[in-house]
């Protein structure tokens, strides 16, 4: 397997003479805080390219083709992801993208893939904008698809979460970011269509690179919030959970999937126990697949624990999605696999699911259409001394018949979803 690593972007597109390789560019945060979501991902989808690869590649015709990689990484910013993805969309010999995992990286440079029609795996992340920015502009036809528990999902489990342990006030945190905001809104709609058994006593903003919540967290507190639900990426949220123990605040904290990341779980400690957050992959080896994926990545990047698991399982089962597009389509053409994509005849067996026609043809009145996961393949997590485990045994079973394939279809009707971001 071949990996095109360029430092810069001054370094222009270099076109590849590369006949008989599928071409697809990984990109993400590989650096900075966001770094644990975004190398989980790319190493991730390298492992399942390293598995594709060592069997000779994707059948197209006569000849098996090797998949070939760009990596870029985004850092994170705006400008820098709308740059990378000006220049990968210039490419002509460009089969498609996985990656991204900021909700602004997403709002600043899908718009340049999307004018070409260059087929995008959103994965691990970004918030509900990244796929209702299409919708709400009513674009027709969208070459766009996400590969992620949608923020729908996973602000119903917060609430949920919230409601089944018998509290009734809350105080809503989250970060100033896109991501941070429509996670907020996202858990104020919940909040509302569950019945507003929840009593929201605060509400609370921090920025990027903050690292005292105290005067949040105070507020919190003389309102007499029983729980935290919180919405933001890993430092930050580390540094809630600190602030928290500091102020002998015994509310747990409960929110977005980015609590299971390495650099929450590290820098909070004994104070991150009992955190809850949906998960799509929990690093145990719950079936024999799993056990697989685990023991490989460790293996081959030399770790004990995977930074983010849930990235990096999503990023394996994305590629074996997209190299199943290209098989089914015959084609390196990235419109011709993106019209696979949307109606895939055979099942892919992932270590998340063995996905079932994850995917439909774009309706600008439901973007879920372009989103693979549903509430079967999603659970909620725990982290118990340093590591997340599965919160609860019912869930745990329902993953592995996920992972076997019971329940890896897309349900006829999408269930609803919050139309805030």
């Amino acid at each position: 397997m071949k990996r095109i690593l360029f430092s810069t972007l001054l370094m222009g597109a270099v076109v590849l003479q590369a006949d008989g390789t599928v071409k697809i560019a990984l990109t993400g945060p590989f650096t900075g805080g966001s770094a644990p979501m975004g190398a989980s991902m790319r190493d991730g989808a390298t492992l399942a390219i390293a598995e594709i690869n060592a069997t000779g590649g994707i059948q197209v015709g006569n000849q098996k083709m090797k998949i070939q990689t760009i990596e870029r990484d985004d850092e994170a910013k705006n400008e820098r992801g709308a740059l990378i993805a000006q220049e990968l969309a210039a490419m002509g010999d460009l089969s498609g993208v996985i990656g991204t995992v900021n909700t602004g990286v997403c709002l600043s440079g899908d718009k340049h893939f999307q004018a070409k029609g260059i087929t995008k795996i959103i994965c691990p992340a970004a918030g509900s904008a990244s796929m209702t920015q299409w919708s709400k502009a009513g674009v027709k036809d969208v070459s766009i698809f996400r590969f992620a528990a949608h923020d729908g999902i996973q602000s119903a489990m917060v609430i949920e979460a919230a409601i089944n342990r018998n509290f009734t006030k809350v105080a809503v945190v989250f970060d100033s970011t896109n991501y941070g905001v429509s996670g907020r809104d996202d858990m104020l709609d919940q909040i509302r269509k569950q019945g507003n058994k929840l009593q929201v006593v605060a509400q609370e903003k921090f920025n990027i690179g903050d690292k005292d919540m105290t005067a949040q967290l105070l507020r919190a507190k003389s309102a007499g919030a029983q729980a935290i639900l919180i919405w933001g990426i890993g430092p930050e949220l580390a540094a809630v959970a600190n602030g928290m123990a500091k102020l002998g605040m015994n509310a747990p904290l409960i929110g977005g999937w980015t609590l299971s990341m390495s650099n929450f779980i590290d820098n909070a400690g004994k104070n991150g126990n009992g955190t809850l957050m949906p998960q799509t992959f929990i690093e145990e080896p719950f079936t024999a697949k799993a056990k697989s994926f685990i023991e490989g990545y460790h293996k081959t990047f030399k770790v004990e624990r995977i930074p983010s698991p849930v990235s990096a399982a999503q990023g394996y089962d994305a590629v074996y999605l997209f190299a199943a597009a290209v098989r089914q389509a015959q084609s390196t053409d990235t419109h011709k696999i993106k019209e696979a994509l949307e109606n895939l005849k055979e099942p892919v067996k992932g270590v998340i699911a063995t996905w079932v026609h994850p995917f439909s043809s774009w309706d600008p009145a439901d973007e879920q259409t372009h989103e693979a996961f549903r509430r079967e393949q999603t659970v909620m997590g725990m982290v118990k001394d340093g590591r997340v485990i599965f919160a609860n045994a019912a869930d745990k079973d329902r993953l592995i018949k996920a992972a076997l394939g019971a329940t890896a279809k897309a349900p006829t009707k999408a269930p609803a979803k919050s139309k805030k971001s």
